[in-house]
């Protein structure tokens, strides 16, 4: 669940506290140039407030209006679709070619978001399904690589983090990759063994293990959802997780240092049992090149590149320098 919907989960149970009616919209199906994915939500007040998206400012004005001219008076869940003919899309200014499928849910149960909000405080990936015929609704487990679904009758959507972020080094630059990568919903471990740095790695949200790196990344069962960046500049821990990171299915595996530290650690790597192809899975210099200098800009190249590689997206911006102090 990434920082937006987790306000809509916030706002819609404290509403719901105070006594408002409260109204989710989710959407369940696109085409075309849609802005938002399936899963996206909205909560809308009884007064219209609201707070979440769920086009990007094409369709929310309607959604108000359906909730103030009666749509909370609804017993069961109802099915709206945007941009079904050329008319409505140019009504609602949707992209060219975009349509929407929206649920608007108008008894959500105040018990089963607290729920909901409990499990993700606890990092645990949870199912949300919606019985369209009956408005029921219940939470169960889920797995990383659940997705979310709508069958025309359930709506089943999916919370939590379902991405990891394993991160070498707790120092500065450390701390700054797990803030936006919190923003970006991913789960958080940070693997230092060193006494003077881990002591300072107290970020809410964030795993640490003071364990040495090779057996931290064994130990965590790394899948193909999981990310890992080594950031201490201390060979004897970074290239040690290296070793088993590169050889595992982490769809993302990035270490700290400019050209010449990253073609050392390249060679110092085939020294070992690795293959040409898995020591080719390695970015470094790590980040998207973007001029970054200081460690919240050079945090957000790192975070690019990670966010491109995970969508398939071909990486034209390499890093042609490092930044100041990377060498």
């Amino acid at each position: 669940m990434d920082s937006t919907d987790l306000s809509v989960l916030r706002a819609a149970i404290d509403w719901l506290r105070a006594g408002r009616r409260v109204a989710l919209a989710t959407v369940v199906e696109t085409w075309g140039s849609a802005p938002r994915r399936p899963g996206a939500w909205l909560a809308i007040r009884d007064d219209g407030q609201v707070v979440g998206s769920v086009s990007g400012g094409c369709v929310e004005d309607d959604l108000i209006a359906r909730v103030r001219e009666g749509a909370l008076q609804r017993e069961l869940p109802e099915l709206v679709v945007y941009g079904a003919t050329r008319d409505d899309a140019s009504r609602f200014n949707l992209p060219c070619g975009g349509r929407l499928r929206i649920v608007v849910e108008p008894r959500p149960r105040p018990d089963l978001l607290e729920a909901l909000l409990a499990r993700t405080a606890a990092k645990r990936i949870t199912t949300r399904s919606l019985d369209m015929a009956t408005g029921a609704s219940s939470l169960a487990d889920a797995a990383r690589s659940d997705v979310f679904s709508f069958d025309g009758r359930t709506m089943r959507a999916v919370h939590g983090p379902r991405w990891r972020l394993v991160v070498i080094g707790a120092g500065q630059l450390s701390r700054c990759v797990c803030e936006i990568a919190l923003a970006a919903d991913y789960e958080i471990v940070v693997v230092d063994p060193r006494e003077e740095f881990a002591e300072g790695m107290t970020i809410e949200g964030v795993s640490l293990l003071r364990e040495m790196p090779d057996d931290a990344i064994l130990a965590l069962g790394i899948d193909d959802r999981t990310a890992i960046v080594a950031l201490t500049h201390d060979p004897k821990l970074d290239d040690m997780a290296l070793l088993e990171a590169l050889k595992s299915p982490a769809f993302y595996v990035g270490a700290l240092g400019s050209r010449a530290t990253t073609a050392s650690r390249r060679a110092r790597l085939a020294m070992f049992d690795m293959t040409p192809e898995e020591i080719d899975r390695l970015h470094g210099p790590i980040g998207l090149f973007i001029g970054a200098r200081t460690p919240p800009e050079i945090a957000i190249s790192i975070l690019a590149e990670i966010t491109a590689v995970r969508h398939g997206v071909p990486l034209l911006q390499r890093r042609r320098e490092a930044p100041a102090g990377a060498d």
